[in-house]
């Protein structure tokens, strides 16, 4: 198996995209799976909708499988990527801030009351 491979390109390929944050779970588990696989990093100017990857049609059922198991996001050309995980996390530390500055605007009421 080579990794990297720009043969793909010729053959029977698709393309996905994966996040960068994915990027080397993912390239860990194609080459455990033996999958060839293009990276276009290089002539990809921006990378926030994904790093392209180019795989062989043939690889499909592999490829979904390592993207359950792994919990990897990935897309398609036409269907943009979207990560609804870091936004939960981000509404949760939002409801976390939320939180502490209403309890310290409690206090500072409770404080001015005992004071008069």
């Amino acid at each position: 198996m080579q990794e990297n491979n720009p043969e793909i390109l010729f053959k029977n390929h698709f393309k996905i995209y994966v996040l960068l944050k994915d990027k080397i779970v993912f390239e860990a588990e194609l080459e455990k799976q033996n999958i060839e696989y293009y990276c276009d990093i290089e002539n990809q100017p921006i990378i926030t909708g994904g790093i392209r990857y180019f795989i062989q049609n043939s690889d499909r059922i592999k490829l979904d499988k390592i993207f359950v198991e792994n919990e990897i996001i990935a897309s398609i050309e036409t269907i943009p990527t979207y990560n609804y995980r870091d936004e939960k996390k981000a509404q949760k530390l939002y409801l976390k801030v939320a939180g502490i500055v209403l309890a310290i605007m409690i206090l500072i009421v409770i404080i001015e009351i005992l004071i008069r």
